[in-house]
This record gives C-alpha cells, structure tokens and sequence, in this order.
C-alpha cells in the first residue's frame, strides 16, 4: 500500500517554481519533426527524443499541453493541389494527427508521463473525446494533453487548432517548434543573409508575411494575447531551455 502511495506522489509533478515565465503551455510541432532522418512516417528515437524534451518541461512543474501537425503522414492542402475534394483531404489530414498524437502518448508513457490524447473527432474506442473542462483537470494534475483531430472542421490548419486550444486552455505561451531557431526576415535555409528577430509583432507577421502560422492562428493568439515563441525544436533540451526564458528563439507579441 505503502509502495503505491509513494508511486503516485513521485508521479505528480512539483509547485511551479516563482521563478519560471509560464504556468501552462502549449507545444506546436508539425509532424515533420516526428520523422526524424526519415522522408516519410514516424522515426522512433527521433519521437522518444521529442518525449524526453517535454518530460523535462513536466518536471519542471509546468503544465504542458501538445498540438502535432500530420505533414509526415498526409497533408490536406497537398492532397487538395492534386484535385482530392478540400473536405475529404484535411479529414485524412486529421487522421494522420491523432496517429501522431498516439505514437507520442506512447512515447511519453513508456518514460512515465501521464498523458491522454483527446480528439476533435470523436472516436472512443482509442481517446477521449475532447472536452476543455476535462483537459484542464487532467493538466492540473500533471498529466500532458495531446490534442489530436486539429479543430474538427476542414479548411482550418493544426497552427490554427493550436492557436484555439491555447485560448481555451488558458495557456501563457505557445511553442512553436520549427527547424530554425526563430523568426527570419528571409528563408535562412535559402538566403545566408537571413537576419532572425529577437521579437517581432503580431501585426509584422502578418504584414511582412513571415510564415510563422498561419494568419487564423496569429490573429486567435493576437486576439487572446498568447506570445508565441518560435524556436528550433530539433535540438534537444531546446523547449525546456525556451520556458526558462533562455536559449536561442524569437518571441511574436505585442
């Protein structure tokens, strides 16, 4: 009994540290992080890496909530160029979410972080349905919300879902983990010129067009006034050092 006991208390995670900028905050990762070397799917030590990043983050005291795109599996816009109905698209690509979302919740349990995966599209055979209340009572008790499905609805991106769930959950960031290490006034990836931002506005994003989110997503974080912190999510311990208000990263805000 005793042994239990002691179990569930090393489970939930310490009072956030005075110190620390955030309380609660949601990750926003496309899906192409989750495959790693690989041109296509899941690449298992990659996504135990992505794991390991926000266990850190928990244990920290933090309350973590998750949004991954599907880009490594199918992307609904794609499949719309090449003549599928928008509709039927961006459902396949919603799919292919909550196929990312179960592999990291097994991921993350596999290391001992509670999680459950709620999705947008109803399907409880495999996740709960998503419900706000529920997802707040599962992060106040220290256990890592991956919500899956996007919105719901066509035409809306996984940056927009993010954006959404980030309001409704009350987070105090968005992390926005990319390939590069913030926001660039050009591709660094094409133009070694490239100048990254320390901070840039919300209104620059979307005037100037920097492809941060897409322009639904920036508005809802303008809106709500969530900062979205975009960093590089490929290198590890990076999402921990970004809560701690360290590291390399650009910060879109008023």
């Amino acid at each position: 009994m005793s042994a239990n006991v002691n179990t569930i208390e090393k489970s939930m995670p310490e009072a956030v540290p005075s110190e620390l900028p955030y309380k609660r905050v949601l990750l926003k990762m496309s899906g192409e992080v989750l495959m790693g070397p690989n041109e296509f799917g899941l690449h298992p030590e990659t996504v135990a890496r992505v794991a390991r990043d926000i266990q850190e983050v928990v244990d920290m005291g933090v309350q973590v909530c998750v949004v991954v795109g599907a880009g490594n599996i199918f992307r609904g816009v794609s499949g719309a160029s090449q003549g599928m109905d928008r509709t039927a698209a961006d459902h396949m690509g919603m799919l292919g979410i909550v196929i990312n979302a179960l592999c990291l919740q097994n991921a993350l349990e596999e290391i001992g972080v509670q999680t459950r995966v709620q999705s947008a599209i109803r399907m409880d055979e495999i996740c709960e349905p998503y419900i706000r209340r529920r997802a707040i009572r599962h992060m106040d008790k220290g256990r890592v919300v991956i919500f899956a499905a996007g919105t719901g609805n066509p035409y809306f991106t996984s940056d927009t879902g993010a954006s959404l769930r980030a309001s409704e959950m009350n987070c105090d960031l968005i992390a926005k983990g990319t390939k590069v290490d913030g926001v660039y006034n050009a591709d660094p990836m094409k133009d070694t010129s490239a100048v990254r931002y320390e901070k840039v506005s919300y209104m620059d994003v979307l005037t100037k067009d920097l492809k941060v989110m897409d322009a639904t997503a920036i508005s809802l974080a303008r809106d709500n006034q969530i900062p979205i912190a975009v960093f590089n999510i490929r290198e590890e311990h990076n999402f921990s050092n970004i809560v701690k208000g360290e590291g390399t990263f650009t910060i879109v805000g008023d």
